[in-house]
């Protein structure tokens, strides 16, 4: 609906937004207890690690509110800028100096602050790709129009990701840049030739790398080094069934003593599991998946193109990410150090999550049902 060539706002999606607060609620609660132990050896303060998680939601909130104030359409405008930007954020890490490295791993700017530029780029690539798809659209079905140009998109992203290297962020990235194609409407021998390419790419990197390998054996049989590259996950799925259905009680983890690595981050799952038992974290369940319906919902009905590719992008990562995290604590993947969205302890995460959130619920605001303006621009 129209008036005047401008959209009618309505109010943002409440179902949306009360999943996502309650996801952050929840998270808060959880590092409250998870981080407590090692934030009182590593700084003598039990609620170090939870103060600093309260200082990046005020500012996750003010990013939020101002992915909400601003016009989704206004990114469209400016995804070039954006994704050069974060490009060049991802090469900074290689920058003596600045960029920062742990485990082995350079994820990391150290100046003037601590932040992972890989969750900058998620954000930048699927407000590039729903431009960039949106002026495809009527020949995204092409080869060398849609999908080789689509694939380079990729094979950049994949060099730049691997250099530092990070596969867990790489399989995130590229599962929602291929839901973005798909929805776009790209042809299906394509879209199957992409993933079984993507298989095989994950398996030589698998293959050619091994912690890599030794990890994947491991998801394989996870009793095979229950002391050396298989402790995490023997100590989440441990702490997992310590919980059973109704768990021991908020703040009674036994695992987060130093026992489970990651705690108040990677394996928050396994905690909450503990704490709260299966019954309880079945919520945690339940908000991701209103949060994936009514956020396809909002990609439905969305008034045009970009907005609809935007909202699949987001959406998509949130709930991808969220099953990587979930699946790996219970050993249906192999682990991948991939943060529980909204949940998990992360400043860069916690960030542009929340800033994409905004970004979400603006576009929901520009929708008031399946309109018959809507119906019209998906034709």
């Amino acid at each position: 609906m129209a008036i005047g060539g401008k959209r009618l706002r309505g109010k943002p999606d409440f179902f949306l937004l009360v999943s996502i607060i309650s996801l952050i609620a929840i998270g808060t609660v959880l590092i409250s207890s998870a981080s407590a132990v090692v934030a009182q050896k590593t700084t003598g303060d039990p609620n170090f690690y939870l103060k600093e998680h309260l200082l990046a939601l005020v500012g996750g909130f003010v990013f939020m509110y101002f992915g909400y104030r601003v016009d989704y359409s206004y990114w469209k405008k400016i995804a070039p800028i954006l994704i050069i930007g974060s490009i060049f954020l991802l090469l900074m890490v290689f920058v003596p100096g600045i960029g920062f490295e742990h485990g082995g791993a350079r994820r990391w700017i150290k100046w003037p602050f601590f932040f992972s530029p890989t969750e900058v780029y998620k954000l930048t690539l699927i407000i590039y790709l729903a431009a960039w798809l949106e002026k495809r659209q009527l020949e995204v079905k092409k080869f060398l129009y849609s999908t080789l140009p689509f694939l380079v998109i990729l094979g950049i992203t994949a060099l730049l990701i691997m250099f530092q290297p990070d596969l867990g962020t790489l399989m995130i990235v590229s599962a929602v840049a291929g839901t973005m194609y798909f929805v776009a409407g790209a042809r299906m021998s394509h879209v199957i030739a992409m993933i079984g390419a993507g298989i095989a790419g994950t398996a030589l990197l698998i293959k050619t790398a091994p912690y890599r390998m030794e990890r994947f054996m491991v998801f394989l049989n996870p009793s095979a080094d229950q002391s050396g590259a298989g402790y995490q996950i023997n100590q989440a799925l441990l702490a997992i069934g310590t919980g059973g259905l109704f768990g021991l009680g908020f703040g009674q983890s036994r695992q987060k003593f130093n026992y489970l690595p990651e705690a108040e981050s990677d394996s928050i799952y396994a905690v909450a599991a503990e704490e709260l038992g299966f019954i309880r974290v079945v919520l945690i369940f339940l908000l991701y998946f209103i949060v994936a319906f009514r956020g396809f919902k909002v990609a439905k009905n969305a008034p045009d193109a970009f907005g609809r590719f935007l909202a699949v992008g987001i959406t998509s990562w949130i709930v991808l990410q969220a099953t990587l995290n979930i699946f790996a604590n219970i050993s249906l993947v192999p682990l991948t150090g991939i943060p529980l969205p909204f949940v998990s302890k992360g400043l860069t995460s916690t960030l542009i999550l929340m800033f994409a959130s905004g970004i979400l619920l603006n576009i929901s605001k520009h929708t008031e049902g399946d309109t018959r303006e809507s119906r019209l621009h998906r034709r």
